[in-house]
């Protein structure tokens, strides 16, 4: 029933092979474009208070621990944080207490808790 069905295996065979030659690459075309038009992250301003914090985890935990949120994330666990995108928080270990590294726990400069680790990018 399909206008196809009908035609021969080997133009069939080579029909499917350009259809997918041509979405390879218009695929590869979108990727380069995505990669040309979207820009990295960046860091976030901070507000005097925000920055009062950020000393004082570098001062507690050092710089090379310190990560800024990527995305705003909703706690829904006991333990987890619910932090804002662009604030900054320290590492203190790259797993959870079960061991998963998805999970880290951070200290957000007052509060200690879990963030999926996704969602965190070196300061």
């Amino acid at each position: 029933q399909m206008p196809h069905g009908h035609m021969p295996l080997p133009s069939f065979w080579k029909m499917v092979e350009d259809t997918l030659q041509q979405s390879g690459a218009q695929l590869r075309t979108f990727c380069q474009t995505f990669e040309t038009v979207t820009p990295s992250p960046v860091a976030q301003p901070l507000n005097p208070a925000e920055e009062r914090k950020v000393l004082s985890l570098v001062s507690k935990h050092g710089p090379d621990k310190l990560y800024q949120v990527t995305s705003n994330i909703s706690g829904g666990k006991d333990l987890d944080l619910t932090l804002q995108k662009g604030q900054i928080v320290a590492l203190l270990q790259s797993m959870d207490t079960k061991g998963n590294t998805s999970r880290w726990l951070v200290d957000a400069g007052g509060p200690r808790g879990f963030v999926p680790a996704g969602k965190l990018q070196p300061y």
